[in-house]
Order: structure tokens, then sequence, then C-alpha cells
């Protein structure tokens, strides 16, 4: 993990909410945005999939709290 990858991480608990959409903004407009026609419609279909997966209780959410944790 790169050391900006870190501070972003342990600072993000600072930000307000306003503060993190722009940061996520950022983020997403900064990636390539030259994707192949379907990609949408896959990640689509994906968050759909892991949405019904979570409501049926067949997977289990975990905190971003455990997330960093793994990370770090």
């Amino acid at each position: 993990m790169s050391d900006a990858l870190k501070i972003l991480l342990e600072s993000i608990e600072q930000l307000s909410t306003k503060e993190k959409a722009l940061a996520a903004h950022c983020l997403l407009t900064a990636m390539d945005s030259a994707t192949e026609d379907d990609v949408e419609s896959e990640w689509l279909k994906l968050a759909e999939a892991r949405s019904a997966e979570h409501e049926s209780g067949k997977v289990k959410a975990i905190s971003w709290q455990e997330i960093k944790q793994e990370l770090t």
C-alpha cells in the first residue's frame, strides 16, 4: 500500500460528508474514463446481485473500521 493511500485512509474519518463525497468524485473522475460500452451494465448487475445477497442474509456486511484494519 502506498504512503499516499495510507494517509488518505488515516485521515478520511476527519472529513465531513461533503468532503468525502468530493474526494470520492475526484478519485472516480481521475480514473481512466475510456471504458467499454457494457462495463457500466456489468457493474450494475454485480451491484444488484451483491445487494440481493446482503438483503437475503447470504453474506454479512463488514464495517469501514474492519476494512481499514485489514488494509493496514
